[in-house]
Protein backbone atom coordinates (compact mmCIF):
# COMPACT_ATOMS: atom_id res chain seq x y z
CA UNK A 1 0.00 0.00 0.00
CA UNK A 2 1.43 3.44 -1.10
CA UNK A 3 0.19 6.54 1.39
CA UNK A 4 0.66 10.19 -0.04
CA UNK A 5 0.55 12.97 2.47
CA UNK A 6 -0.97 16.10 1.95
CA UNK A 7 -2.28 14.89 -0.50
CA UNK A 8 -5.30 17.47 -1.32
CA UNK A 9 -2.99 19.73 -2.63
CA UNK A 10 -2.34 20.65 -5.91
CA UNK A 11 0.59 18.12 -6.10
CA UNK A 12 -0.39 15.34 -3.77
CA UNK A 13 -4.03 15.67 -6.29
CA UNK A 14 -1.05 14.94 -9.14
CA UNK A 15 0.65 12.02 -8.05
CA UNK A 16 -2.87 9.96 -6.43
CA UNK A 17 -4.18 10.71 -10.01
CA UNK A 18 -1.02 8.83 -11.15
CA UNK A 19 -0.79 6.28 -8.62
CA UNK A 20 -4.07 5.13 -9.49
CA UNK A 21 -2.43 4.59 -13.24
CA UNK A 22 -0.11 1.76 -11.89
CA UNK A 23 -1.50 0.25 -8.99
CA UNK A 24 -4.84 -1.16 -7.95
CA UNK A 25 -7.30 1.64 -6.01
CA UNK A 26 -7.14 0.10 -3.26
CA UNK A 27 -3.40 0.42 -2.63
CA UNK A 28 -3.64 3.94 -3.14
CA UNK A 29 -4.05 6.17 0.41
CA UNK A 30 -4.57 9.31 0.40
CA UNK A 31 -3.98 11.76 3.58
CA UNK A 32 -5.07 14.83 4.25
CA UNK A 33 -5.65 17.69 6.75
CA UNK A 34 -9.49 17.66 6.22
CA UNK A 35 -10.58 14.39 4.56
CA UNK A 36 -14.07 16.66 3.62
CA UNK A 37 -11.98 18.35 0.66
CA UNK A 38 -10.91 14.68 -0.52
CA UNK A 39 -14.11 13.79 -2.27
CA UNK A 40 -12.78 14.26 -5.42
CA UNK A 41 -9.69 11.39 -4.59
CA UNK A 42 -12.60 9.35 -2.77
CA UNK A 43 -14.15 9.17 -5.92
CA UNK A 44 -11.33 8.59 -7.96
CA UNK A 45 -10.70 5.35 -5.98
CA UNK A 46 -8.43 6.30 -3.28
CA UNK A 47 -8.87 5.55 0.43
CA UNK A 48 -8.91 8.82 1.90
CA UNK A 49 -7.53 9.49 5.83
CA UNK A 50 -6.85 11.95 8.02
CA UNK A 51 -3.46 12.88 8.27
CA UNK A 52 -2.48 16.23 9.97
CA UNK A 53 0.98 17.15 9.84
CA UNK A 54 0.38 18.60 13.48
CA UNK A 55 -1.44 15.81 14.93
CA UNK A 56 0.95 13.11 15.43
CA UNK A 57 -1.78 10.16 16.27
CA UNK A 58 -3.41 10.92 13.34
CA UNK A 59 -0.71 10.31 10.90
CA UNK A 60 0.20 7.02 12.58
CA UNK A 61 -3.32 5.99 11.49
CA UNK A 62 -3.30 7.54 8.31
CA UNK A 63 0.24 5.82 7.73
CA UNK A 64 -0.89 1.95 8.76
CA UNK A 65 -0.26 -0.91 7.05
CA UNK A 66 0.95 1.27 4.06
CA UNK A 67 4.49 -0.43 2.94
CA UNK A 68 5.74 3.21 1.44
CA UNK A 69 5.11 7.13 1.94
CA UNK A 70 5.26 9.31 -0.12
CA UNK A 71 6.17 12.92 2.05
CA UNK A 72 5.48 15.93 0.41
CA UNK A 73 7.06 19.19 2.32
CA UNK A 74 4.59 21.09 4.17
CA UNK A 75 3.41 24.79 3.02
CA UNK A 76 4.08 25.76 6.41
CA UNK A 77 6.94 28.84 5.49
CA UNK A 78 7.81 28.99 9.64
CA UNK A 79 11.52 27.02 9.36
CA UNK A 80 10.88 25.23 12.90
CA UNK A 81 7.25 24.49 12.85
CA UNK A 82 7.85 23.13 9.07
CA UNK A 83 10.99 21.05 10.15
CA UNK A 84 8.60 19.89 13.56
CA UNK A 85 5.95 18.91 10.79
CA UNK A 86 8.58 16.76 8.70
CA UNK A 87 10.31 15.08 11.52
CA UNK A 88 6.53 14.43 13.32
CA UNK A 89 5.77 12.63 9.96
CA UNK A 90 8.87 10.57 9.56
CA UNK A 91 8.53 9.41 13.38
CA UNK A 92 4.92 8.24 12.55
CA UNK A 93 6.09 6.07 9.45
CA UNK A 94 8.46 4.21 11.57
CA UNK A 95 5.77 3.64 14.16
CA UNK A 96 3.73 2.42 11.63
CA UNK A 97 6.41 -0.08 10.37
CA UNK A 98 6.67 1.61 6.56
CA UNK A 99 9.55 0.58 4.43
CA UNK A 100 10.50 3.64 2.26
CA UNK A 101 9.59 7.42 2.53
CA UNK A 102 9.99 8.90 -0.23
CA UNK A 103 10.72 12.65 0.25
CA UNK A 104 9.71 16.26 -2.03
CA UNK A 105 12.83 18.10 -1.18
CA UNK A 106 14.39 21.04 -3.22
CA UNK A 107 17.00 21.54 -5.21
CA UNK A 108 20.41 22.23 -3.19
CA UNK A 109 19.40 21.08 0.29
CA UNK A 110 21.99 18.81 0.70
CA UNK A 111 24.64 21.22 0.00
CA UNK A 112 22.65 24.23 2.60
CA UNK A 113 20.83 24.43 5.37
CA UNK A 114 19.74 28.00 5.34
CA UNK A 115 17.35 30.59 3.96
CA UNK A 116 14.52 28.39 2.85
CA UNK A 117 16.07 24.94 2.51
CA UNK A 118 16.52 24.76 5.96
CA UNK A 119 13.98 22.19 6.59
CA UNK A 120 14.57 20.49 3.56
CA UNK A 121 18.14 20.28 4.88
CA UNK A 122 16.96 19.48 8.36
CA UNK A 123 14.74 16.74 6.76
CA UNK A 124 16.93 15.00 4.65
CA UNK A 125 19.60 14.92 7.55
CA UNK A 126 16.63 12.74 9.57
CA UNK A 127 15.67 10.48 6.86
CA UNK A 128 19.21 9.51 6.59
CA UNK A 129 18.47 8.39 10.75
CA UNK A 130 15.37 6.94 10.41
CA UNK A 131 14.63 3.30 10.76
CA UNK A 132 12.55 3.33 7.48
CA UNK A 133 14.32 3.52 3.63
CA UNK A 134 14.44 7.12 2.20
CA UNK A 135 14.56 8.73 -1.41
CA UNK A 136 14.66 11.85 -2.02
CA UNK A 137 13.13 14.04 -5.00
CA UNK A 138 14.88 17.54 -5.05
CA UNK A 139 12.45 19.69 -6.54
CA UNK A 140 12.65 22.85 -8.65
CA UNK A 141 10.62 25.83 -8.70
CA UNK A 142 7.06 25.10 -10.47
CA UNK A 143 7.13 25.87 -14.29
CA UNK A 144 3.20 26.89 -13.11
CA UNK A 145 4.14 29.63 -11.18
CA UNK A 146 5.76 31.09 -14.61
CA UNK A 147 3.93 29.77 -17.36
CA UNK A 148 0.23 29.52 -16.65
CA UNK A 149 -2.92 31.15 -18.31
CA UNK A 150 -2.04 34.39 -16.57
CA UNK A 151 0.24 34.80 -19.65
CA UNK A 152 -2.62 36.19 -21.67
CA UNK A 153 -1.85 39.50 -19.76
CA UNK A 154 1.27 39.87 -22.01
CA UNK A 155 -0.34 38.29 -24.91
CA UNK A 156 -2.94 41.23 -24.96
CA UNK A 157 -0.47 44.25 -24.29
CA UNK A 158 2.37 42.85 -26.45
CA UNK A 159 4.28 42.85 -23.84
CA UNK A 160 6.04 40.51 -21.71
CA UNK A 161 8.34 42.24 -18.72
CA UNK A 162 11.09 40.29 -16.74
CA UNK A 163 13.59 40.97 -14.06
CA UNK A 164 15.60 37.93 -15.08
CA UNK A 165 18.65 39.95 -17.05
CA UNK A 166 17.94 36.85 -19.87
CA UNK A 167 18.96 33.98 -17.56
CA UNK A 168 17.47 30.37 -17.51
CA UNK A 169 15.13 29.08 -15.22
CA UNK A 170 15.54 25.20 -14.72
CA UNK A 171 11.52 25.05 -13.82
CA UNK A 172 9.64 21.77 -13.98
CA UNK A 173 6.34 21.18 -13.87
CA UNK A 174 4.20 19.61 -11.08
CA UNK A 175 2.32 17.22 -13.57
CA UNK A 176 6.10 16.02 -15.00
CA UNK A 177 7.17 16.06 -11.15
CA UNK A 178 4.12 13.89 -9.58
CA UNK A 179 4.72 11.54 -12.67
CA UNK A 180 8.28 10.75 -11.26
CA UNK A 181 7.23 10.41 -7.83
CA UNK A 182 4.68 7.94 -8.99
CA UNK A 183 7.48 6.11 -10.69
CA UNK A 184 9.67 5.79 -7.74
CA UNK A 185 6.28 4.66 -5.43
CA UNK A 186 5.82 1.93 -7.24
CA UNK A 187 9.33 0.64 -8.66
CA UNK A 188 12.04 -0.97 -6.87
CA UNK A 189 15.47 0.15 -7.15
CA UNK A 190 15.35 3.61 -5.55
CA UNK A 191 15.77 3.72 -1.86
CA UNK A 192 18.85 4.90 -0.91
CA UNK A 193 18.85 7.36 -3.74
CA UNK A 194 19.09 11.26 -4.18
CA UNK A 195 17.47 12.91 -7.69
CA UNK A 196 18.11 16.32 -8.35
CA UNK A 197 15.14 17.45 -10.70
CA UNK A 198 15.09 19.71 -13.44
CA UNK A 199 12.91 21.06 -16.27
CA UNK A 200 14.88 22.08 -19.97
CA UNK A 201 16.14 25.55 -19.35
CA UNK A 202 14.54 28.28 -20.58
CA UNK A 203 14.50 32.27 -20.57
CA UNK A 204 12.08 34.75 -20.75
CA UNK A 205 12.80 36.34 -24.19
CA UNK A 206 12.25 32.39 -25.56
CA UNK A 207 9.23 32.67 -23.67
CA UNK A 208 8.06 35.48 -25.34
CA UNK A 209 8.95 34.09 -28.69
CA UNK A 210 6.97 30.87 -27.66
CA UNK A 211 3.43 33.26 -26.69
CA UNK A 212 4.06 35.23 -30.33
CA UNK A 213 4.95 32.09 -32.54
CA UNK A 214 1.42 30.30 -29.93
CA UNK A 215 -0.75 33.13 -30.43
CA UNK A 216 0.32 34.46 -33.97
CA UNK A 217 0.15 38.06 -31.83
CA UNK A 218 3.60 39.63 -31.38
CA UNK A 219 4.88 39.82 -27.84
CA UNK A 220 8.32 41.54 -26.85
CA UNK A 221 10.22 41.11 -23.81
CA UNK A 222 11.15 44.00 -21.74
CA UNK A 223 13.58 44.32 -18.73
CA UNK A 224 12.09 45.75 -15.71
CA UNK A 225 11.12 45.57 -11.88
CA UNK A 226 8.74 43.25 -11.16
CA UNK A 227 7.09 43.49 -7.22
CA UNK A 228 6.30 40.61 -5.15
CA UNK A 229 7.47 36.92 -4.86
CA UNK A 230 7.81 36.57 -8.70
CA UNK A 231 10.17 39.34 -8.50
CA UNK A 232 12.28 37.51 -5.48
CA UNK A 233 12.01 34.25 -8.04
CA UNK A 234 13.56 36.27 -11.08
CA UNK A 235 16.03 37.63 -8.72
CA UNK A 236 17.50 33.92 -8.26
CA UNK A 237 17.26 33.97 -11.96
CA UNK A 238 19.09 36.72 -12.37
CA UNK A 239 21.84 35.92 -10.10
CA UNK A 240 22.30 32.50 -12.03
CA UNK A 241 20.77 30.21 -8.84
CA UNK A 242 18.34 28.39 -11.29
CA UNK A 243 20.55 27.40 -13.83
CA UNK A 244 21.47 23.98 -13.07
CA UNK A 245 20.94 21.25 -14.83
CA UNK A 246 20.49 17.15 -14.38
CA UNK A 247 19.19 14.35 -16.55
CA UNK A 248 17.14 12.77 -13.36
CA UNK A 249 13.78 14.03 -14.76
CA UNK A 250 14.22 12.61 -17.95
CA UNK A 251 15.48 9.33 -16.30
CA UNK A 252 12.59 8.86 -14.03
CA UNK A 253 10.15 9.95 -16.44
CA UNK A 254 11.42 7.88 -19.45
CA UNK A 255 11.05 10.53 -21.56
CA UNK A 256 12.04 14.61 -22.21
CA UNK A 257 10.24 17.16 -19.91
CA UNK A 258 7.31 19.27 -20.61
CA UNK A 259 9.49 21.65 -22.79
CA UNK A 260 8.76 25.69 -22.94
CA UNK A 261 6.47 25.14 -26.33
CA UNK A 262 3.80 22.26 -24.51
CA UNK A 263 4.09 24.20 -21.55
CA UNK A 264 2.82 27.68 -23.52
CA UNK A 265 0.43 25.40 -25.72
CA UNK A 266 -1.41 24.02 -22.09
CA UNK A 267 -1.40 27.37 -20.65
CA UNK A 268 -3.10 29.29 -23.08
CA UNK A 269 -5.78 26.54 -23.73
CA UNK A 270 -6.54 26.19 -19.81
Amino acid sequence: MIVVSAASGALGRLVVAELLTKVPAGQVVAAVREPGHAADLAAQGAEVRRGDYDDAASLRDAFDGADRLLLISSPELDTARRTAQHLAAIEAADAAGIDTIVYTSFLGADRAGDGMNAAHHATERALVASGPGHTVLRHPFYSDAFVNPGLRAAVDSGRLVSATGGRGLNTASRADLAAAAAVVLTDDGHAGRSYDLTGPLWTYPQLAEELTRATGRPVAHQAGDVPGPMGFLMGLARAGALERQTDDLHHLLGRPPTSLRQAVAAALAG
